[in-house]
């Protein structure tokens, strides 16, 4: 096995020895990579458009980044420091075998929870860092330190799960000084093209897999993870293959020396274009445990090394416990200003019960399908996303790795959060989101609408994908596990408007004034939790963070 994946590695690399541009990675962040929309969904263009982040040296992305990059230029000379805050990184190097910039990071802003009468700040201080060396290797880092005051709902989920939604963990609470979380968030990239046809990429960052706002089959909402990428581009095909290292911090520890418990991903994905207006993917996962429940060390299995797709047969014959998923990605583009797309995401199969309308646990998939474009009804830089993604009850679930116990190391989660959707699973979700931009102000406005079923009266009805779907709830009359169905449980509607007027100061870092506003309601049949929150903000950088769950 060892041999063959040598081999495969070979066999990319050398294509051609010609050197080529570096591949300069571009922080992935929904909201900046829809600005770009109009290029990337072009139907006279074959962009592999799925896998992200993307890298900013794409011959199709170059002219319209560096378009971006360069919104106000002047060529009259003026002082550092207007230079630095209007128009050019902190520290900048620009030689013909070496390139290298710096920035400081500052995310400050102030806010007001009317519903609780809270007042809420961000206080975050941060650096990034990037370049090349020679014609064929970049790197980037950034990192922040952190302190706030969010309002009750995220306050209630980082007591819940200590970790702060994307970033990491909680060390205010470990404390118990206050109620204010204070946090971490590092990002590390090197990427290594020998030629036009293959990527490698090394560090500590995450992977997005999918043409919508989210992902069925691997989403950036979890924190950051050490990953190795191979990536190959040949023809109309892009092939990925990822190797992740993950932790569960809601399993019980075995020791305390051995911090919490390890475990580790690997997902393949090819997208394959199969003329400039349709494309297919095919996508796969397995996440295993370093070490059952019990504390016996599993070893690592080495059919994972295998760089090439669809594991499921080698794991399902090697008798592994391993959690196993397959998924499917397709779009069209309809036009110039629409695009469709849709996720498929199968955690296990069973042909009787997938065919069937009996509703059995084992039946775990989820969906999505939507539709995007830019320019709306010919407005130039009017952009828009319409999507409904679900997933039924038990999905990205997983068995003990010992039946003496009940935890769920092997699910599709890392710190304590999901990998794909961050409703877990048995929901529908509808979304809407419209985007404007006009010189350096931009408009941007989002609503969710979600419906899940909440676990009740001690039983497990599926949407927490942390509890094994071993200890699913038993339906009255049925003792086989059937009768399991999208929303069961405590019926729960969420309501999410999200709206944001931003001005652009320098783009080199997206420093920008922020003004923002959030109306969430989420309700059921036992409370109704309101929030109404308004922020304003100087703020920076490219990351995305979640806070619409």
């Amino acid at each position: 096995m060892i041999k063959k994946y040598l081999l495969f590695i070979f066999l990319l690399t050398a294509f051609s020895a010609k050197a080529q541009t570096p591949n300069v990675y571009q922080p992935y962040s929904f909201q900046f990579y829809q600005k770009f929309d109009k290029y990337v969904y072009n139907p006279n263009t074959r962009f592999h458009s799925s896998l992200k982040p993307y890298f900013a040296d794409d011959s199709l992305l170059k002219a319209p980044l560096d378009s971006f990059y360069n919104i106000g230029a002047e060529t009259r000379k003026r002082s550092w420091i207007r230079r630095v805050v209007r128009l050019q990184h902190l520290i900048q190097v620009n030689n013909k075998d070496f390139t290298f910039y710096g920035d400081y990071l500052p995310d400050y802003s102030i806010g007001r929870d009317i519903a609780s009468n809270k007042t809420t700040w961000q206080d975050s201080k941060g650096f990034q860092f990037g370049g090349t060396i020679g014609k064929k290797f970049s790197f980037y880092t950034s990192a922040y330190e952190n302190q706030a005051s969010v309002p009750q709902y995220l306050q209630d989920y980082i007591k819940k799960t200590n970790v702060i939604p994307g970033q990491g963990l909680n060390n205010g609470y470990a404390t118990k000084t206050n109620n204010n979380p204070d946090y971490s968030y590092v990002t590390a990239i090197a990427s290594y093209s020998p030629n036009k046809y293959v990527n490698f990429t090394l560090g500590q960052d995450k992977i997005f897999i999918g043409d919508g706002y989210r992902s069925m089959l691997l989403s950036d909402f979890a924190a950051n993870y050490p990953l190795f990428k191979i990536t190959a581009n040949i023809g109309n095909v892009q092939y990925s293959a990822i190797w992740t290292s993950m932790q569960d911090t809601r399993a019980t520890r075995l020791s305390y020396d051995t911090g919490f418990r390890k475990k580790g991903g690997v997902f393949h994905y090819l997208d394959w274009n199969v003329n400039n207006r349709l494309s297919f993917g095919f996508f796969d996962a397995i996440i295993w445990a370093d070490k059952d429940d019990l504390g016996n060390s599993r070893g690592f299995d080495p059919t994972y090394i295998n760089p090439f797709i669809f594991l499921r047969p080698i794991e399902r014959n090697n008798g592994s416990p391993d959690n196993a998923l397959v998924g499917f990605t397709s779009k069209y583009k309809v036009s110039a200003g629409a695009t469709l797309y849709g996720q498929f995401i199968l955690d296990e199969l069973e042909a009787k019960n997938f065919f069937s309308n009996k509703g059995s646990v084992r039946n775990k998939w989820g969906a999505q399908i939507g539709i995007r474009g830019a320019n709306l009804l010919n407005v130039e830089r009017l952009n828009y996303l319409l999507e409904y993604n679900t997933a039924r009850p038990f999905t990205y679930t997983s068995r003990p790795y010992a039946e003496s116990k009940t935890t769920s190391i092997g699910n599709y989660a890392h710190f304590s959060e999901p990998l794909a959707h961050p409703f877990g699973a048995n929901f529908r979700e509808f979304v809407s989101i419209l985007s404007y931009s006009i010189d350096k102000i931009d408009f941007f406005g989002k609503l969710n609408y979600g419906i899940y079923g909440n676990d009740i009266n001690g039983q497990n009805y599926g949407k927490d994908i942390f509890k094994p779907y071993n200890t699913a709830v038993v339906h009255p009359g049925q003792t086989d596990g059937s009768g399991q169905r999208i929303a069961q449980g405590l019926k729960t509607d969420l309501l999410y408007l999200d709206g944001r007027v931003s001005y652009l100061l320098n783009p080199k870092y997206n420093l920008r004034l922020e003004l923002g506003a959030v109306i969430r309601n989420e309700s059921n049949t036992l409370a109704s939790n309101q929030t109404k929150w308004l922020t304003f903000g100087i703020r920076s950088s490219f990351r995305n963070l979640y806070y619409d769950f």
